[in-house]
């Protein structure tokens, strides 16, 4: 009998890219109830003098990843080039066009160009997965795609970048400011040479548009996720968010609402004893709730060589199996981009630092700035004053509207008292 055989063509040979290689070579029958055998058949990035720990020197190479997903010698095309446009949407629309399936870890294609490419599949009838854009190792995707499509899913938050979190844990371990965790995790390799996408709250909302439209029935609407990064988190919110019982973490969301959902990437304050304050280092964590089930807790490895090699050979053993199923969670001709829920905002507590001049009459003045936008103080936290004649102040509110609050730091701002203007960070209703 003879051995059926898939061929892979990979494109991109970064640490993913080198660690499924490096997995395939070791285990090119890992589908066993198949029979089947995969090989690399093409490879192609950006350089191919690159000093490289995989022996790539018996596949053929294609300078262009457009001609590596037209070759007649590949039957399956792995993207792992990055990026929304250029080579690596390029790429996946010429395997698409071909009727080749596409496995790929792309999260900002899929989150912004999900709905075209979808279309683009099941017009050709392949499949297109993309479990390793979401959570690296840990199932994010297929658990919502497929363990949850008997349940009313509800709300799903978390934190999905491991390089947030690596920075915030090690600002609160080592009392090393934002900059300097920045620069070592830059040194270490778990930051880019451009940290924009991870530490300005990007590369999660491409994560959590894919999973609210996966969990509420829609096609990805990255425009209309709301984000703030972690590049405004001060080593001073870090300690004294931790004095208040809480710790500060970079969290996604998507909530259903009216018309709609609420997709939101934010630095919020979480209690110190719950999980996702646990998930410490480059973890990531997810909360799942659905009507039925309640609350689910998923809890892995968001990114890494291992790890995310894992979920691609994870897809490319369901498309080598014959799994058929929508791109999302319906037939991508009849479905739009998921609309933002009609609601006024966030409603909750939030976390406020002020640096005032020290005055007599400046904790009164504050009080009366946050009763004119009717906030109620919760707590309040002092530092001691400085010889710079100037205090930090930290106080928390009693659960208001999104407006009120914005109200209440305009207020404050206007204060002769007020050094800069004041901070404000959410603290997460979990």
């Amino acid at each position: 009998m003879t051995e059926k055989v898939w061929r892979i063509g990979v494109a991109g040979l970064g640490t993913v890219g080198a660690g499924l290689i490096k997995f395939i070579q070791a285990r090119p029958d890992f589908v066993p109830a198949t029979g089947v055998r995969v090989e690399i058949a093409g490879v192609s990035a950006r350089s191919r003098s690159r000093k490289r720990d995989i022996d790539i020197s018996t596949y053929t190479w294609f300078d262009d990843p457009v001609a590596l997903a037209q070759s007649p010698d590949i039957d399956l095309l792995v993207e792992l080039v990055g990026g929304s446009d250029g080579p690596a949407k390029a790429a996946v629309e010429a395997a698409l066009k071909a009727g080749k399936p596409v496995v790929t870890a792309n999260k900002a294609l899929i989150a912004e160009h999900g709905l075209e490419l979808a279309k683009l599949a099941e017009e050709k009838g392949v499949p297109l997965l993309f479990e390793a854009a979401v959570m690296g190792g840990a199932p994010a995707v297929k658990f919502v795609r497929e363990a949850m499509l008997g349940d009313d899913l509800q709300a799903i938050s978390g934190i999905l970048n491991g390089t947030c979190n690596y920075i915030l844990s090690t600002m609160e371990q080592t009392g090393a400011s934002f900059a300097d965790v920045l620069a070592e995790a830059q040194r270490l390799g778990y930051a880019e040479a451009d940290p924009t996408a991870d530490v300005g709250g990007f590369d999660t909302a491409h994560k959590i548009t894919i999973l609210a439209a996966l969990a509420f029935g829609g096609a990805p609407n990255y425009a209309a996720a709301e984000i703030s990064g972690i590049d405004t988190v001060e080593l001073i919110d870090i300690r004294m968010a931790h004095d208040l019982g809480y710790r500060i973490k970079l969290i996604a969301s998507a909530e259903r609402g009216e018309g709609g959902a609420s997709v939101r990437v934010a630095p919020q304050l979480v209690p110190l004893t719950h999980p996702l304050a646990q998930a410490m280092g480059s973890l990531n964590a997810l909360f799942i709730e659905g009507a039925c089930v309640g609350r689910l807790f998923l809890q892995g490895p968001g990114a890494g060589e291992g790890p995310t090699a894992a979920a691609v050979s994870a897809d490319i053993a369901d498309v080598i199996a014959g799994a058929v199923r929508p791109v999302f969670q319906g037939p991508a001709a009849g479905l739009a981009p998921l609309p933002a829920a009609r609601d006024a905002g966030w409603h909750g507590k939030a976390y406020i630092r002020l640096l005032v001049r020290d005055r007599p009459g400046v904790i009164a003045a504050v009080s009366e700035a946050l009763a004119k936008a009717e906030v109620s103080i919760d707590s309040i936290l002092q530092r001691p004053v400085d010889d710079t004649g100037q205090v930090p102040i930290v106080l928390t509110t009693q659960p208001a509207s999104e407006a009120a609050v914005k109200d209440a730091l305009s207020h404050i701002a206007d204060l002769d008292a007020a050094v800069e203007p004041p901070r404000m960070f959410r603290i997460a209703h979990v």
